[in-house]
């Protein structure tokens, strides 16, 4: 029977049993029924407001499974007017759950604003949504409870942002579930990835070191407190990611873009890193510092080292880093960019021998592993038999 004989059977008695039914499956019943018609039929302009008057009376019933039978039969459904699943939204959980996590009625604005209103399971379900835009986001990872979030971090259809990242790990550091659900996501930000380094153990950090290739010596540097060396390693990772920028200026924010990292990758040949880096301490654009480094002279050069407040001490390091960088060429063979770091590497102990004791154990640590790196591309597969067996 179609919606259009929905009219003349509905009659005065219909409507009186809705709202005064003898019993609540009498009326839940009548509502299912209706509720159905109303979702898949077609309706002209006077059977919308006609259903809307039924919608109207059946959200206003004493019986909560009344309620709960609109909300079920009309969750995924846009003609379940907004204000009506404001309504069920504030209702008791049964009714609310439903067009809380599918109703298309409901807007972001009015999403967010419920966020903040409601709590426990109402807000698990915000956040179990087949699509949250970044706004939604935001909010649910900074005033959402922790189950809420883990929810978001489990949701594909959540659109995260670094700040949603950065505002559920300040929140909830120490809840496991948060960590191992946002670990769990397909992608995460460098920056989120070395945070939860050194906050996570045993699945969790197998995971954490599995799923999002951080090598597995890194991890346990970060872990250990040797922070400063893993973040040079780190720094490719950003650079694949297209997350650079705001890589650096979170080190920036935490403390941690040193000198001594500077000069750490600049000899590495991270200039992504390096000019990135300069800008945020300097606080230019990326592109200006990019021509004050490489194409603006020596005059340029020492104007945005001083400008990035590094001591002056170490511009000679710097100037020769650069300089090698620019004469050394990745050759494009296999393994070219261990041969690359260990050309820069061996040029820059070459030509300035002043580097803090730091900083020259490390490069000499990253010399040697880049050379047996690229030795071990360039040993004949007999010969490195040989070696090992005979």
């Amino acid at each position: 029977m179609g919606i259009s004989s929905m009219r003349p059977q509905l009659s005065e008695g219909d409507i009186e049993r809705l709202m005064k039914g003898e019993t609540p499956d009498e009326r839940a019943g009548i509502a299912h029924k209706l509720c159905r018609r109303i979702a898949t039929d077609p309706l002209t302009d006077a059977e919308r407001r006609h259903a809307e008057e039924i919608i109207g009376i059946l959200a206003q019933d004493a019986a909560e499974l009344v309620r709960k039978t609109l909300a079920v039969a009309l969750r995924n459904s846009p003609r379940l007017p907004r204000d009506v699943a404001l309504k069920l939204a504030r209702d008791v959980e049964s009714v609310a759950l439903p067009v809380l996590q599918y109703s298309p009625s409901l807007t972001d604005q009015d999403l967010i604003e419920l966020v903040r209103a409601v709590e426990g399971a109402k807000q698990i379900a915000i956040a179990s949504r087949e699509r949250i835009d970044p706004a939604l986001c935001e909010t649910i990872a900074g005033e959402g409870i922790a189950d809420a979030v883990a929810a978001l971090a489990r949701n594909r259809g959540a659109s995260w942002t670094n700040k949603a990242f950065d505002r559920s790990i300040d929140r909830f550091a120490e809840n496991e579930g948060v960590k191992t659900a946002l670990i769990a996501r397909e992608h995460i930000p460098v920056h989120v990835a070395e945070k939860l380094v050194s906050l996570v153990s045993g699945q969790a950090f197998d995971m954490l070191v599995n799923r999002h290739e951080l090598p597995a010596q890194l991890a346990i540097d970060l872990a250990a407190g040797a922070r400063e060396r893993a973040t040079v390693d780190l720094v490719e990772q950003a650079d694949r990611s297209q997350d650079m920028g705001y890589f650096v200026h979170q080190l920036d924010l935490n403390g941690r873009l040193t000198n001594s990292l500077i000069m750490r990758a600049l000899c590495l040949g991270q200039m992504k890193f390096v000019e990135h880096a300069m800008a945020e301490l300097a606080g230019v654009t990326h592109g200006k510092a990019w021509l004050m480094i490489h194409d603006a002279g020596p005059r340029g050069l020492a104007a945005i080292f001083d400008r990035a407040g590094l001591p002056r001490k170490l511009l000679p390091a710097f100037k020769a880093a650069v300089n090698v960088f620019h004469e050394t060429e990745v050759d494009g063979g296999p393994n070219d960019k261990a041969r690359f770091r260990m050309r820069m590497i061996e040029r820059v102990l070459t030509q300035f021998q002043a580097i803090p004791k730091g900083d020259l154990d490390y490069l000499l640590e990253k010399l040697d592993f880049y050379s047996e790196q690229a030795r071990a591309m360039e040993t004949p597969p007999s010969e490195e038999a040989a070696r090992r067996f005979g």
